[in-house]
């Protein structure tokens, strides 16, 4: 089942705009996802300190940078084309913010944790940019933040990229059946099975069978790709946490 969904525009964290594709309440989750942002920041705003618990989340960094810290100890920078990630567990208290001087663009995911490792001790992985693997492709290129070739462990099974495609070029996705997946437009304009979908826009995906589809760039195009294997159990967030 595809459905072209939609984000909405609000408020989080001090002064931080995000395009929220969930929750929102046209869609609370997408299991085993929880919450899909597209944030831009501007230096001097940002989320100071604040607690999370129940599950993991990747801060993936499109321009500009984010500067990390929490109360395990970690203190780490990261820019253009890099990620942060941090496995919340039974609790954790971190800020991020943005470099000091333009504007830090990048998408934040959280994962739900399954039920008997909700309680697991937190922890934090910092990657650059250069430690992720890019792909090549005609027209193109894939950068894979979490999958093969990834260093980034997490306790439930994703893959999650990065796709750049040049006007009038194509690019395959393949879809195991039993997965969802999102297709997140960040620039210009694409069509995927029958759909045309311009920046923010997005395409979430049950594949009750297998899906092998093709995406044809209208012009030059970018995109996140994520697919998971949802945990079939209940998802119950409020705020900070997810339990």
């Amino acid at each position: 089942m595809l459905t072209k969904a939609y984000p909405q525009e609000t408020l989080e964290g001090d002064g931080v705009v995000v395009n929220r594709l969930f929750p929102i309440s046209q869609r609370m989750n997408f299991d085993p996802f929880v919450l899909w942002d597209h944030f831009n920041i501007s230096a001097g705003h940002g989320f100071p300190d604040h607690p999370h618990r129940g599950f993991e989340a990747i801060t993936y960094m499109l321009t500009g940078g984010m500067h990390h810290k929490d109360n395990l100890g970690n203190d780490a920078f990261v820019s253009k084309g890099g990620a942060q990630v941090f496995c919340a567990g039974k609790g954790i208290v971190h800020s991020e913010m943005p470099a000091e001087e333009g504007q830090s663009v990048g998408i934040q995911l959280w994962i739900n944790l399954p039920k008997r490792l909700k309680t697991i001790k937190p922890s934090y992985q910092q990657v650059l940019s250069e430690n992720l693997p890019v792909t090549t492709f005609e027209g193109g290129y894939c950068r894979t933040i979490v999958g093969e070739g990834s260093p980034i462990e997490l306790h439930t099974d994703i893959t999650y990229q990065h796709v750049k495609i040049e006007q009038n070029k194509q690019y395959q996705i393949y879809i195991n059946q039993g997965l969802n997946a999102v297709i997140y437009v960040l620039s210009g304009d694409i069509v995927l099975a029958g759909e045309a979908l311009s920046p923010t826009e997005s395409l979430l995906i049950k594949a009750d069978e297998e899906q092998n589809l093709s995406i044809q760039a209208k012009t030059g195009s970018e995109f996140m790709f994520c697919c998971g294997l949802p945990h079939h159990q209940p998802i119950y967030q409020h705020g900070p946490y997810v339990d």
